[in-house]
């Protein structure tokens, strides 16, 4: 048997002795030749021989053919290609895994999960996150690791070194690899190329390992668990990092201050190497200082071929594609409700969940999202960022700035389309039009009454428990005289009433007021205009409040009871006025003689006595 073998052996190396000398390696059969070549593949004395030697990088091989297959690394040769892709490989062993991405074809199966994996040596690595077998161990820190090439990229970090030589550089940036398909990889990043899409929502990833992680976002797959808290992550490397929650573990360390982190990107973000010369601010990578200093030039290299708009990230546009495609691929599993980005999914969950992790230190209001708790947070501290440059009015938010340069423009584009009464907000539209539907959205519980607003029914509810509207809970204090109001516009408004300020004046009489809703009544009485009619008498009215006041006089409706003697009344104010009979409080007090009334009408009636 061995005899045939070595037969064999000889007869292919005669058949193939000329192509050898072709391709200037000289090899002579000679007698012993098949004992040399075991004793070069001898395991059990130390390394074996290699004597086929690279000649650009000095690599060595045990035979010819390995050789040969090596230097298509850098002649850039890849004899076999892939039918469906046509991505080309350097041998057909490659090529054949490679087939495994359009098959889907998963030969290798975890026994514990029943994952699966296109090559066997994924299946051996990803077993380790089962057992918990890390065989590999930095000998500086006793740090562990399922494999010898992450334990090697890891000594990097107490050496420095770089174990590898980066032979194939980047024309555009000059960054070295060493191996030519990370270069392949790496130039997407110039080219924009993303030939990996997600069947689901469209979204490209320049690797095929970037889109199963991806998709885990629309499976909800989390398949690595914590073993103390129970938490699930899509990816073992966020396991591992939060894994240093619990140990406390912090390897990345700043060499300047001496402070740790758990991971190196927040080493990376906390020392940001990389300056902007405009405005000084700093970022981690070069690419994100990139795509800032597009804030300083203005460039907006990324252009929607529908409406032209441009932006500064690929990734900005094509979130802002699905703008024109109505492409909603993030769906509650609630609800149903779809959303163009997941962050935005994440946000909505909330409402279902009832989560609101972002709380007021001061006041311990939760809310949904931290610019909404940056926003609330300017209620306590007074801050008021965005100021109308004609007045020097300041405001919290942006938007509000917006709708109050209105008044000094006179701009109302909101216009309703029964009467064309004009208004500069889209919400006071919404309000008036139900004067026209007679819509009452917000309904009393106790005597049915509806109103237009939940201010109006939240006011007219103190009628029914007994109590004034001046016992209601009023945080914001007048500073002057300190009457309390419920919210700050309203003691804005009242602080008018001190400091004589009218800022909203008739174009007609030059009358002042301190409310731009008072003008607007105010301006019926030049025109005339009346736009509420009592459908009974036809008598006119310029506010709808006054109308159905009216319309009690033909109803004989006395929706506003007393609860101690049962006695009716057409307004609430009236019945305030009454419950003081049973109460026998009088809140009117004459300055002069301190004698107290109840009814406002009488203490100007007597103050007459001291005059």
């Amino acid at each position: 048997m061995c005899g045939g073998s070595t037969e064999i052996w000889f007869s292919f190396k005669d058949h193939h002795h000329q192509t050898l000398n072709i391709r200037g390696i000289e090899r002579k059969i000679r007698s012993g030749a098949v004992a040399e070549q075991d004793q070069r593949w001898s395991s059990s004395r130390g390394r074996p021989e290699r004597p086929f030697t690279c000649s650009q990088c000095g690599k060595g091989f045990i035979r010819v053919s390995n050789l040969q297959r090596h230097q298509r690394v850098h002649t850039g040769e890849r004899p076999f290609t892939c039918s469906q892709c046509e991505k080309g490989f350097t041998d057909i062993s490659t090529l054949r895994k490679h087939q495994r991405v359009h098959t889907g074809e998963r030969p290798f199966t975890c026994s514990q999960c029943g994952k699966g994996f296109s090559q066997s040596s994924h299946l051996q690595r990803h077993q380790q996150v089962h057992t918990g077998e890390r065989p590999f161990t930095c000998s500086q820190c006793g740090k562990g690791f399922t494999d010898l090439f992450t334990l090697r990229r890891h000594q990097r970090v107490h050496t420095g070194e770089r174990l590898f030589t980066r032979l194939f550089t980047c024309s555009q940036c000059e960054k070295g690899f060493s191996q030519l398909s990370n270069l392949r990889i790496h130039q997407r990043v110039h080219t924009g190329e993303r030939p990996f899409t997600c069947s689901q929502c469209g979204k490209g990833f320049s690797r095929l390992s970037t889109l199963w992680i991806h998709q885990r976002v629309h499976t909800g797959e989390r398949p690595f668990t914590c073993s103390q808290c129970g938490k699930g992550f899509s990816q073992l490397s966020n396991l591992q990092t939060h894994q240093r929650v619990h140990t406390g573990e912090r390897p990345f360390t700043c060499s300047q201050c001496g402070k740790g982190f758990r991971v190196s990107s927040q080493l990376l973000k906390h020392q940001r190497p990389w300056k902007c010369a405009d405005c000084g601010k700093r970022y981690r990578v070069p690419s994100e200082l990139e795509a800032h200093r597009r804030s300083h030039t203005g460039e907006r290299p990324f252009t929607c071929s529908q409406c032209g708009e441009g932006f500064t990230h690929l990734s900005s546009l094509r979130k802002h594609q699905r703008v024109h495609t109505g492409e909603r691929p993030f769906t509650c599993s609630q609800c149903e409700k779809g959303f163009t980005r997941s962050s935005h999914l994440q946000t909505h969950q909330r409402v279902h969940t009832g989560e609101r992790p972002f709380t007021c230190s001061q006041c311990g209001k939760g809310f949904t999202r931290s610019s909404h708790l940056q926003t609330h947070q300017r209620v306590h501290t007074g801050e008021r960022p965005f100021t109308c440059s004609q007045c020097g009015k300041g405001f919290t938010r942006t938007s509000h700035l917006q709708t109050h340069q209105r008044v000094h423009t006179g701009e109302r584009p909101f216009t309703c389309s029964q009467c064309g009464e004009r208004f500069t907000q889209s919400s006071a539209l919404r309000r008036h039009q139900r004067v026209h539907t007679g819509e009452r959205p917000f309904t009393c519980s106790e005597c049915g009454e509806g109103f237009t607003r939940t201010s109006h029914l939240l006011r007219h509810q103190r009628v029914h428990e007994g109590k004034d509207t001046c016992t209601m809970e009023k945080p914001w204090k007048c500073a002057d005289c300190g009457k309390g109001y419920g919210a700050p516009s309203e003691l804005e408004v009242h602080r008018r009433s001190h400091t004589g300020e009218k800022p909203f004046t008739c174009s007609q009489c030059e009358k002042g007021f301190s409310q731009l809703s008072n003008l607007q009544r105010h301006q019926r009485v030049h025109t005339g205009e009346r736009l509420f009619t009592c459908s009974q008498c036809g008598k006119g009215f310029t506010n709808l409040s006054t109308l159905r006041r009216h319309q009690r006089v033909h109803t004989g409706e006395r929706p506003f009871t007393c609860s101690q003697c049962g006695k009716g009344f057409k307004v609430s104010s009236r019945l305030l006025r009454h419950q003081r009979v049973h109460t026998g409080e009088r809140p009117f007090s004459c300055s002069v003689c301190e004698k107290i009334f109840s009814l406002l009408s009488q203490l100007l009636r007597h103050q007459k006595v001291h005059e």
